[in-house]
């Protein structure tokens, strides 16, 4: 059966706070998030939604594997329509803040005005 979006989705927030795997296990929360990455072409509403959400979680593990798996990417193939959400959702909480500030510059991300502007947002949220 293919999976669709909403079945990644539910399937890990069944998983979801969780606790991290032990250090050299496979973690099955960072599998389930990686499974609703497969969707960040197709569905990046949905996938932004469910970023945001577990971003703004205050599980460093967890805030990592949203970081990494999830904005990252989002931005990296769809930066002009994620960064304004993100820009006010990073605005308003700390703890995404934090999770934005785990991420590294893909794709479109890396675009010398897009870089500049995730750079300058990173700074601005870390200071306040």
């Amino acid at each position: 059966m293919k999976m669709d979006i909403a079945k990644a989705i539910q399937d890990a927030e069944r998983l979801l706070p969780g606790v991290p795997a032990p250090d050299g296990r496979e973690d099955p929360r960072w599998q389930a998030i990686i499974k609703v990455s497969e969707f960040i072409r197709s569905n990046p509403d949905e996938v932004w939604s469910f970023a945001q959400r577990w971003g703004a979680h205050n599980d460093q593990d967890l805030k990592a594997a949203v970081a990494t798996c999830l904005i990252e990417h989002l931005l990296e193939h769809h930066f002009a329509k994620v960064f304004p959400k993100l820009e006010v959702a990073v605005k308003a909480d700390r703890e995404l803040a934090a999770t934005l500030s785990l991420c590294w510059k893909f794709g479109q991300a890396e675009e010398s005005k897009n870089a500049a502007r995730l750079s300058q947002l990173i700074k601005e949220v870390a200071s306040t």
